[in-house]
């Protein structure tokens, strides 16, 4: 938990622990002033006393554990939707999660001038399969984890980064060009390509290949990501351990590929 969702608890505990009392306090006076206001002055004092020193006494520590129950059901809330939306073995957004987060983050991107730019990028792991037959899938997922940590650490802030499925991660890079989308791309590809892996004594050169398309009009998931599979294809075909990216405008007609 971050220092700032810790110190809002802590303060909304506060607050339930005074002003829930307190509320208590005003209600039970307000009672007792109307209830004996016919009775003699001392009487009217000692209800007075009693609406507010039973309330204080009974109510502070119930709102104070019913608050802090309220934090742990919102810290778990949060841990169980960090699981949900979280791979478990690279700790990178599951393919779920990152869909819907990227598809969200294009509607809110605000037009830089009269364009919208970002990019998005496919990572492929290369020969993986050779590293699960001849080391086992344990030291696969070892290698899985170091690509992963390799491309989280390559990439900006706030930058996104999900694992879409085996050895293939995405990344969606908001307001980026061209130039900006290369440069990440490139700094990635090479963290991984320095990667000492060793399996059984043995070590193994990893390496991805990345495929991606930067767009600069309002577009969706599905478009983006069909056109960056097919670069990361052509990465492939390339001789791997390679980035291929296109620029591309959308219109009303579609996707017009400007370069490649």
């Amino acid at each position: 938990m971050s220092i700032g969702h810790g110190l809002k608890g802590w303060m909304r505990i506060a607050g339930w622990t005074v002003f829930g009392p307190l509320f208590c306090v005003l209600v039970a006076l307000s009672y007792n002033i109307m209830t004996f206001a016919p009775f003699p002055t001392e009487i009217r004092v000692r209800a007075a006393f009693a609406a507010v020193v039973v309330p204080l006494g009974l109510a502070t520590p119930f709102f104070f554990y019913f608050s802090l129950k309220l934090r742990e059901l919102a810290s778990a809330n949060r841990q169980l939707s960090l699981l949900a939306a979280t791979d478990g073995l690279t700790n990178c957004l599951n393919r779920t999660a990152f869909t819907a987060l990227v598809e969200a983050r294009l509607e809110a991107l605000v037009p830089q001038g009269d364009h919208v730019h970002g990019a998005l990028l496919i990572i492929d792991a290369d020969n993986f399969k050779q590293i699960n037959d001849r080391f086992g899938h344990h030291n696969g997922d070892i290698a899985l984890t170091l690509i992963a940590r390799a491309v989280r650490s390559s990439v900006r802030a706030g930058d996104n980064v999900g694992r879409l499925g085996g050895e293939e991660f995405g990344v969606f890079l908001p307001i980026v060009d061209r130039y900006g989308a290369e440069i990440v791309a490139e700094r990635l590809r090479r963290a991984v390509e320095k990667l000492a892996f060793v399996a059984d004594g043995h070590h193994h050169q990893l390496s991805v290949s990345v495929g991606g398309v930067v767009f600069d009009r309002r577009t969706g998931f599905e478009d983006l990501f069909k056109m960056a599979d097919e670069q990361l294809y052509a990465a492939k075909d390339e001789g791997r351990n390679t980035v291929r990216l296109i620029g591309c405008a959308t219109s009303g007609a579609g996707f017009a590929i400007l370069d490649a």
